[in-house]
């Protein structure tokens, strides 16, 4: 099979190779995917470039956690008849050495999950780590029926699945952006207000929430911990709740005291190490989204299997807002 892999980090374009390997074959309980699209997130170009400080996990690695495809074989307890079936998956290469980027992958058959009809491998492919974070990040502290829910970042990869999810939980959605764009991307996901945010001071952004909340928010889904703790304290009612997933600064300063006044439960997230029953509440709730008409998340950037530095790239540069995929099938399905 032709695959991308890297045996040392580091730049994409000097580190990442394209050439054959042998596909693998499914062990017991897993399924062999035919991958027509697979994600890259940012975490993977994280890996690759060992932003992490961890080193190199495996002698070679075939990177991206997320995929979508074809099963085209099963292993020992696997039903057969799942065998053409349509699927996306989550952590092919999470504590594994081979990932998506690759014309086929062998994934737990716990990790494969149907893709809903109309829903193209290029979505599929999209879900993983971003739509299982989100879901992970809108109910960690229980559901949200009725709940008000801001998304910070309503507009980036996480941002939009978070925001659909608790949509689908039945929560009142702000979401905030920085762009026009944005804020239509963040719309389509099913937030009920957008707030623009660019060049907002802290107390711009506290004016602009609680004018839509004057009782407060329930929960929040945070991108930027370091950043936004200060505003996300003040908006926050008593007995609130933040999940944070990501922060610019590794050691950000909190206001502790005010957060404890309020009795503010806050949860950290790590994508990788999410309960088993967690990831697959999330996989059920993103496939029913998607059923109900949630088109999934936008993407911006689409590249052959042969141009996987340059996806790498633009992920790394950001010089695009949605999505990213490299495509192992013409067309992504």
């Amino acid at each position: 099979m032709r695959a991308a892999w890297y045996e040392q980090q580091g730049a994409a374009s000097e580190v990442l190779v394209v050439g054959e390997m042998t596909a693998p074959s499914p062990a017991p309980g897993e399924v062999r995917i035919r991958v027509a699209a697979s994600g890259v997130n940012p975490g993977e170009v994280k890996k690759r470039s060992d932003a992490f400080g961890i080193g190199m996990p495996y002698p070679r690695v075939i990177p991206h956690s997320d995929g979508a495809g074809t099963i085209e074989a099963v292993g020992e307890g696997v039903d057969p008849a799942r065998i053409g079936q349509r699927v996306w998956c989550f952590g092919a290469q999470s504590e594994r050495p081979f990932g998506t980027a690759a014309e086929f992958v062998a994934v737990p058959s716990t990790q494969a999950w149907p893709l809903p009809e109309g829903v193209s491998f290029e979505v599929g492919a999209c879900l993983g780590i971003p739509g299982i974070t989100g879901h992970r990040a809108v109910f960690v502290a229980g559901p949200v029926k009725d709940r008000i829910v801001l998304v910070q970042g309503g507009a980036g990869a996480v941002g939009q699945c978070a925001v659909a999810m608790a949509r689908h939980g039945g929560a009142n959605v702000i979401a905030t952006v920085r762009t026009e764009a944005d804020a239509a991307q963040a719309r389509a996901a099913g937030a009920h207000v957008v707030l623009r945010t660019d060049n907002a001071s802290s107390d711009e952004v506290v004016e602009l929430v609680l004018a839509q909340a004057p009782g407060g928010i329930d929960h929040v889904v945070e991108v930027a911990f370091d950043a936004n703790v200060f505003v996300d304290e003040r908006v926050l009612r008593q007995g609130g709740s933040i999940a944070a997933y990501a922060t610019r600064a590794a050691e950000p300063t909190i206001p502790f005291w005010l957060l404890v006044f309020k009795n503010v439960r806050i949860d950290f997230l790590g994508s990788d190490d999410f309960p088993a029953e967690a990831k697959r509440a999330a996989a059920s709730d993103l496939n029913a989204a998607l059923a109900s008409g949630w088109p999934g998340p936008r993407i911006d950037a689409r590249y052959a299997l042969d141009e996987i530095a340059a996806a790498h790239i633009a992920v790394e540069q950001r010089s695009v807002s949605g999505r990213v995929v490299v495509h192992l099938e013409s067309g992504g399905g």
